[in-house]
């Protein structure tokens, strides 16, 4: 049976509000004695972000889930040319396979491929000009300093020659016919689209314990999020990594800002014009995710940051009547989420082991269930889309048990560290990831 967008969008929300009225019911006897520890409104807050809030949001996105029935992609009788930037700092171990993967999609459109040099101090330029002759498609755009990624993707933009423009992260690799698939689905998403973002996933889970509960975190979390945002007509996040936009719309736009959240300031810049942005779950590629703590510390604070620094450039898409707004809304939710969990939470669990359950407890333990069902749905949707592309999930037990029950501990925390560096105006430090 046919619903449609807003009847899916209606049925989801009164599913979340019935379990968040539900919850608050359950949680009466919870706020009551939380209350006489910690006051009435911190209790609120104390509960409130870690329960009913995430409560909300987790139902909403399993009901979305649950009524998502996307429309098949279909071959097109033509190809529109496509312009691809690749953005480059200190990639010389990487862009030769990346460049190799471009090569072996087999485009059947016209094809160029830009590799903007940032500054590189090791032999990345050197490695591009060798592949000049290899590959007829290859430009090389060489910039002497160092400046960052919005500015070298700005650069290359000036030599593009193609109405469709993909932005391709230099430590990466396109999977088997992901040109064609987020090509296809672009053309084939309302006339409104202006961008569609496809699936990253991490290429180097072997390499450390952060990479293998990232490799968790990027199929199940952020792929059903996207999922989600797509279908209620406007992913949040056209992601760097791998996103195809509208070269008239970025120019229109001003491209993209220079700023440490490029990709998530100029997909709300798209929104706030009134267009759509896509999601293109089954146009796969593999990246690198950090492999040490440090490295991951530093990304996950960026996209803190660029989060905040979207809602510095754009305030007014608050106000766009549109149903990505009520997802740019959420947004204003996570920093005090993240504030909740890492005084309240963190510390009840540490109460919690001296017997003291005033804010990790019985009530708490009741989410299990809703997270365990989220978990099991989102899991089902990538592995359907992994066997249509005869990819295997690989069996990665100890990282979904970090992803499971420690991989919160370190990021919440740390994304409230990105917030609030944004909010105090921290120095920024720009590069290419």
């Amino acid at each position: 049976m046919y619903l449609s967008v807003h009847v899916k969008f209606v049925l989801a929300l009164i599913c979340a509000t019935a379990w968040t009225l539900l919850s608050l019911w359950l949680a009466h006897n919870w706020f009551a004695n939380l209350s006489s520890h910690v006051g009435f409104a911190f209790a609120v807050f104390l509960i409130g972000g870690i329960a009913i809030v995430p409560g909300f949001m987790n139902s909403f996105l399993l009901c979305s889930l649950l009524l998502d029935r996307r429309p098949q992609r279909k071959p097109l009788q033509h190809y529109p040319p496509l312009s691809i930037l690749i953005a480059a700092y200190n990639e010389a171990p990487s862009i030769e396979e990346t460049l190799k993967s471009i090569a072996e999609q087999n485009y059947p459109g016209e094809l160029q491929v830009i590799v903007i040099n940032d500054g590189s101090t090791d032999r990345t330029a050197d490695i591009v000009r060798h592949n000049l002759a290899r590959y007829p498609w290859l430009a090389l755009v060489d910039i002497a300093q160092n400046g960052g990624k919005a500015r070298a993707l700005n650069r290359g933009l000036q030599d593009v020659k193609h109405g469709l423009v993909l932005t391709v992260d230099a430590d990466s690799y396109l999977y088997r016919d992901a040109l064609h698939s987020i090509v296809e689905r672009y053309m084939e998403d309302p006339a409104t689209t202006r961008a569609v973002a496809g699936t990253v996933l991490v290429r180097n889970s072997r390499s450390s314990w952060i990479a293998q509960a990232q490799e968790w975190d990027y199929f199940h979390g952020i792929a059903a999020i996207k999922r989600t945002q797509s279908l209620f007509q406007g992913t949040l996040v056209a992601q760097g990594a791998f996103s195809l936009y509208d070269r008239a719309t970025l120019e229109s736009i001003g491209g993209w800002p220079e700023c440490v959240g490029e990709d998530i300031v100029v997909t709300w810049a798209i929104l706030k014009a009134g267009y759509r942005v896509g999601h293109c779950e089954d146009a796969c590629l593999f990246t690198n995710a950090p492999a040490t703590l440090k490295q991951f510390f530093g990304q996950r604070r960026r996209w803190a940051r660029g989060m905040v620094e979207a809602f510095k450039h754009h305030p007014g898409v608050l106000l766009k009547p549109q149903l990505p707004t009520f997802f740019i809304y959420w947004n204003l939710l996570f920093p005090l989420m993240d504030l909740a969990f890492t005084i309240g939470f963190l510390p009840g669990l540490v109460l919690a082991l001296f017997g003291h359950f005033w804010i990790v407890g019985p009530m708490t333990l009741s989410l299990i269930p809703l997270g365990l069902a989220m978990n099991f749905l989102m899991f089902n949707v990538e592995v359907r889309m992994f066997r249509h592309h005869d990819l295997k999930v690989r069996k990665n037990p100890f990282g979904f048990m970090i992803y499971v029950f420690c991989y919160s501990v370190l990021l919440q925390p740390i994304c409230l560290i990105g917030y609030l560096s944004e909010l105090f105006s921290l120095r920024k430090s720009w590069g290419t990831k």
